[in-house]
């Protein structure tokens, strides 16, 4: 049973909103996104007048429970939304994924810490960093927390910040991880982000010195490796998408970010091919070149895969916490694990087709500093990096549970 409402509901901005709508603003915000790229990567944030237009757009709201002001869209249409957006520009999907999709972490939270934090008009726009923990000291009513936490994507335009802290207390209770949400005021912005890639996510880290946050505004969470994973997560809103897993979901934000950028820089390859000439004779446009017919065709193999894959991970991942709902299989380990290989192979598929486009379209075309595709692969290569996204790990671990062996370390923390 839910928890009696303490406060009124808060009405979403545009209450007819359809998720097809919300696609479509996707697409149509590709020109403003692209044309922004550069100054996104020069300023190593999200520009002012691009975060306006993804606060306007409702962006941030796509899972958002409907009574704190959302629109409580699937799994399946966020992963559109989220590939629209990379496809214009990989750095602000980035910022914007991995900050639109964390309602879903706070659905565990208290309902009165999720008032408090969406407050009157729902605008909540909450960035995270688990790894390491910061300390969490018991004190009456909360905590008191203190850390340092690296790679906050998109902390430059948040209202809060989510993190981990491992509790120091004497007996029961020591040790445990707690995440915290804590509010704009009660932490520092340090800009430690420099990096050859992704410069415009603004991923800095976040400080805090001895914050008070009340213990509605934590809660427990499994283990410092999985700071994201709520032990149990508690029934408070009707639609059983808040039930789900939330690793595989964090792993399907990165995926449609990859995804989207490998289809911007298709894009920016099929425009090399119809302008520009063959460097050998009878130098015509690049695209009557079977050689080249041949990169097109196969990177539109690998992303059109990778798209579908996707897709289906999120229709999935919405079956399976239906299902679990309803009183079928629960949304256990293996299917956690399952959807976080499909997302994965989904990066490695990005990857193949944004390499082969990379090393085919010529030097000035792709390693010329300035250029959109350069950036592109750039910005993939760094994505790569993620400790949360690399498959051998997951693959080992997805085979031990299966195959009912000793769990192996979990796939990656979550530094973001």
């Amino acid at each position: 049973m839910h928890a009696p409402e303490a406060k009124p509901l808060i009405a979403p901005p545009e209450p007819m909103l359809t998720p097809a709508e919300l696609i479509r603003r996707a697409a149509a915000l590709r020109p403003l996104l692209r044309s922004r790229q550069a100054d996104c990567e020069a300023l190593g944030r999200v520009p002012d007048d691009v975060n306006a237009e993804l606060v306007r757009g409702g962006f941030y709201r796509i899972i958002q429970p409907r009574r704190f002001g959302g629109y409580e869209f699937d799994v399946p249409t966020f992963y559109r939304v989220m590939m629209g957006a990379a496809r214009g520009c990989p750095e602000t999907g980035w910022v914007l994924a991995l900050t639109a999709g964390h309602p879903l972490i706070a659905a565990s939270f208290p309902l009165e810490g999720q008032h408090e934090v969406y407050g009157k008009n729902g605008e909540f726009r909450c960035p995270a960093a688990f790894n390491p923990p910061g300390v969490a000291v018991p004190v009456a009513g909360g905590f008191r927390i203190s850390g340092s936490w690296p790679s906050a994507s998109g902390i430059d335009h948040a209202t809060h910040a989510m993190t981990s802290a491992m509790v120091q207390a004497d007996g029961e209770g020591a040790g445990r991880v707690i995440q915290a949400i804590f509010e704009r005021a009660q932490f520092r912005i340090i800009d430690d982000w420099q990096v050859m890639g992704m410069r415009g996510t603004g991923s800095k880290r976040i400080a805090v010195e001895d914050a008070f946050v009340p213990l509605h505004r934590t809660v427990e969470a499994v283990a410092p490796g999985r700071g994201a994973e709520p032990r149990v997560r508690p029934r408070l809103h009707d639609n059983p998408m808040y039930l789900g897993r939330i690793l595989c979901f964090l792993v399907g934000e990165a995926a449609s970010v990859a995804v989207g950028a490998a289809r911007g820089a298709l894009d920016l390859y099929e425009d090399i091919l119809r302008n520009k000439r063959a460097y050998h004779p009878p130098y015509q446009e690049r695209g009557k070149e079977p050689e080249f017919q041949q990169h097109y065709g196969r990177a539109l193999a690998l992303i059109a895969t990778a798209e579908a894959a996707l897709v289906r991970a999120g229709e999935d991942y919405m079956e399976f916490a239906r299902g679990q709902d309803e009183g079928g299989r629960p949304f256990d380990d293996e299917r956690d694990q399952q959807l976080i290989l499909v997302e994965q192979q989904c990066i490695r598929l990005a990857w193949e087709a944004a390499d082969l486009m990379f090393r085919s379209a010529g030097t000035s075309d792709a390693a010329k500093e300035g250029t959109m595709l350069g950036r592109i692969y750039r910005n993939m290569a760094v994505i790569n990096t993620h400790p949360a996204l690399q498959l051998e790990r997951t693959a080992i671990v997805a085979a031990r549970t299966r195959l009912g062996l000793t769990p192996a370390a979990a796939p990656g923390g979550r530094g973001e």
